[in-house]
């Protein structure tokens, strides 16, 4: 969860429930949720007996775009396997317990406040961030939990994130590597790189999407340094599709797979890396199992609502939601919608102060039938919605908020058929699934 080191903290749903009453109190002891260093929690960790060196085998996600998806792959081809799998990803978009399955499951609330105040003990009030408790808490959890294997996604960056500090993961992943938190990790690809390259580990495999020249040298590089054989989505890994399915090659063979259940062409990428992470780990896993990549089930990625929000749009339409929100995700989207020339597309947008929203409408807006913007009240440090009608070149109108947004929809000359896409920004995402009535499961 992203600020300002220093700036005033404004969480919205974070702190609701138990879990983020534990988690208010401990903020006051250190108000900033980004401060990068390991030194804090590495002391945490060895007051609570190192739990960090007691996990199954970890695989270790890092990247800019595409990290949740891949995750979320990884845990249903483990799972279609039988595997017990513990996960941790960031943010959560309505409750925090979304953030961590204890052996398949959500973690129970007693259970995760527990943890929390095991934490907050051990730490005796001294500086830490939010980040962080939730990190030593999912430790925690996953060292006592018996699993078969541990998907860890970066929170921010890699290497000085606070999840790096697990010594030795079984495989290491880098998605597609994108501008984004230019003020912590730099304001290059390169330098980017070089943060996410941070979980790199001495003689550990490491499977990286296909990446902009810059960034894959500067990845290449550090690999070398360590030894760390080294997998390419596009180079070393192959995969296509007919239409039907997908065709997965790599040095250990092929594989014919279904359709990724995730919507979208780069959810074909996103698979691969799965794959070929599961591939070099030292799980045992069936290639039949592989076929799991059709049951994946990821919140805010091009999902589809069915809920109470689609019920204000015209009979037929369709509602959309992607939490995308950086120039590399606006260009993915807009491969999206590229295929969905069929119907009309109408674009609500609403996007984090700290963004490049710019970068991220440009490909959206100029393929879009309408776009409004909008700002919802409890949308953590939403940028103003004149701010995005500027950002859009003046094209976007205000919502201001996701139903009067629909509701002008609603009014239009009724198209037989339309899509609505919801986007630019994972807070945002999370008040619509709250709105629509979602829950995680």
């Amino acid at each position: 969860m992203a600020t300002q080191k220093g700036e005033p903290v404004k969480l919205a749903s974070e702190y609701e429930g138990r879990p983020g009453a534990v988690l208010a109190r401990l903020q006051d002891l250190y108000p900033k949720l980004i401060d990068l260093s390991l030194d804090r929690l590495e002391v945490l960790l060895a007051k609570l007996g190192h739990p960090e060196r007691a996990l199954p085998p970890v695989i270790h996600v890092a990247g800019t775009n595409g990290k949740g998806s891949t995750c979320a792959n990884l845990r249903a081809i483990a799972e279609e396997a039988g595997l017990r799998v513990h996960v941790m990803t960031s943010p959560h978009l309505v409750s925090i317990r979304e953030r961590f399955r204890l052996a398949g499951k959500l973690v129970d609330e007693n259970l995760l406040v527990e943890a929390f105040e095991e934490v907050a003990r051990a730490n005796d009030s001294a500086p830490i961030t939010v980040f962080e408790v939730l990190t030593a808490a999912g430790l925690l959890l996953f060292s006592r939990i018996p699993a078969d294997l541990v998907i860890l996604e970066v929170g921010l960056g890699g290497r000085l994130d606070a999840t790096n500090v697990v010594p030795n993961p079984a495989v290491c992943v880098i998605t597609p590597v994108s501008l984004d938190h230019q003020a912590f990790l730099g304001d290059t690809l390169s330098a980017i790189a070089r943060e996410k390259a941070g979980i790199i580990k001495q003689g550990v495999p490491v499977v990286c999407a296909a990446q902009k020249p810059e960034a894959l040298t500067t990845i290449r590089a550090k690999a070398a340094s360590l030894d760390a054989p080294l997998r390419i989505v596009g180079t070393d890994v192959t995969i296509t599709t007919d239409g039907a399915h997908l065709h997965y090659a790599d040095a250990d063979g092929a594989l014919e797979l279904p359709l990724p259940g995730l919507s979208g062409p780069h959810q074909i990428e996103n698979s691969a890396l799965a794959v070929a992470a599961l591939r070099l780990c030292h799980v045992k896993i069936p290639d039949a199992a592989y076929a799991g990549i059709a049951n994946t089930r990821w919140a805010a990625r091009l999902q589809r609502l069915h809920g109470d929000l689609t019920q204000m749009l015209p009979e037929g339409w369709e509602l959309y939601l992607d939490g995308g929100h950086n120039p590399g995700a606006g260009e993915v989207l807009g491969k999206v919608m590229d295929g969905w020339k069929d119907l009309p597309i109408h674009i609500i947008a609403g996007v984090k102060q700290s963004k490049d929203a710019s970068g991220f409408l440009a490909p959206i807006v100029s393929r879009a039938t309408s776009v409004q913007a909008v700002a919802e009240p409890g949308q953590h440090l939403a940028m103003p919605v004149e701010d995005i009608i500027a950002a859009s070149g003046n094209v976007a109108t205000p919502g201001p908020t996701i139903q009067e947004a629909l509701a002008r929809l609603n009014a239009l000359p009724h198209a037989p058929k339309a899509r609505v896409l919801i986007c630019g920004s994972l807070y945002l995402a999370g008040v619509a699934l709250a709105q629509d009535g979602w829950q995680e499961d």
